[in-house]
């Protein structure tokens, strides 16, 4: 069994359940027969790059898609036939802002609490204890137009929250924001976890977003390559990463190759390759009289389990989409 924090408890009914999920979009299959179990209380984490298939199986997970084939249930509520139940019980914030800008912050969360069935009398409690958990009480009722993109970030999370569902999917809640205000919805997200009865399901290609997860599943083509705590995930790896900095990378990069056997990538001017023992492994490198500016190693990370499991860097395979050498076209917003 995958390795969990202590307080989760996994003899609960899951949070999620998927077995066997596939989805085609005409002859390209974007989701590749998964199986999943996310359970209560957990904060999740779907890692991968754009292109993987992240997107298309949260859409799947919250009724906005069929699958293909294959099963899900979200709060013990079937995907396909009990569709009511699972949208009741979940809430959901997406990649692109849905707010209405011509509209205030509670006005906003008065209209979504009047689609789910929210008793009147509990609505401005509500509110008020969900926009002071994102910090936006004292904004409630200015236009959202007004608004940073942070600021509407955290209120589409504060009206996900509205009619208390069981979980909360967060599709990718931080792109294209700023790594301080990434930051600060990071912490809410953790008092979130805190405070409410709640499983939180968050898809995303930061890798240091996925660290704050409990548990998370690295997806890759459609497939999922990789499930454990981040820890866990980590310390399968078990080799270094050493970054150089030299005057001729491709040199450096053949040079290492012919002597070692190892092999290395370049990436944004810096030459990065594992090795089981940097700090005893760097000296070697010097004493092969290459001129090399900087060095430094570190412990595993993400980035070097995605490497691991995939062949090569989350960076790399969103750039590939980006160049238009990954998933076609027709996927292009299913992520």
């Amino acid at each position: 069994m995958d390795s969990l924090p202590r307080e989760i408890d996994t003899a609960a009914t899951p949070a999620v359940k998927v077995d066997g999920l596939t989805k085609d979009f005409g002859d390209v299959q974007a989701v590749r027969g998964i199986d999943l179990t996310v359970y209560t209380g957990e904060t999740f984490g779907f890692l991968g790059p754009n292109g993987a298939g992240k997107s298309t199986t949260i859409s799947i997970l919250c009724t906005l898609l069929d699958p293909t084939s294959g099963t899900a249930r979200v709060a013990d509520f079937d995907v396909l036939t009990q569709r009511d139940d699972v949208r009741r019980n979940i809430g959901l914030v997406f990649q692109e802002t849905t707010l209405d800008v011509y509209l205030s912050a509670a006005q906003n969360l008065e209209f979504h609490a009047e689609l789910y069935g929210v008793p009147r009398e509990l609505v401005r409690p509500r509110m008020k204890q969900v926009l002071e958990m994102v910090g936006l009480w004292d904004r409630r009722d200015s236009l959202v137009q007004t608004f940073s993109g942070g600021m509407k970030r955290r209120l589409e999370i504060a009206r996900g929250l509205m009619h208390s569902p069981r979980v909360l999917f967060l599709d990718e809640p931080t792109v294209g924001l700023d790594p301080q205000t990434r930051s600060s919805i990071w912490k809410y997200l953790y008092e979130l976890r805190d405070s409410e009865d709640i499983t939180i399901f968050v898809t995303t290609h930061y890798m240091d977003e996925a660290d704050h997860c409990d548990r998370i599943a690295i997806m890759d083509a459609g497939q999922i390559v990789a499930l454990d705590t981040p820890a866990a995930l980590k310390a399968q790896v078990g080799k270094d990463r050493v970054e150089i900095r030299t005057d001729d990378d491709e040199a450096a990069r053949l040079a290492i190759r012919e002597k070692f056997g190892i092999e290395s990538r370049v990436l944004d001017g810096v030459l990065t390759f594992s090795v089981a023992d940097g700090e005893r492994f760097v000296p070697q490198l010097f004493e092969m009289g290459m001129a090399i500016r900087a060095v430094s190693v570190a412990r595993p990370s993400l980035d070097d389990v995605f490497m691991a499991h995939t062949g090569t860097s989350i960076r790399d395979a969103d750039q590939a989409v980006a160049r238009g050498s990954g998933p076609p076209p027709q996927l292009a917003g299913r992520r």
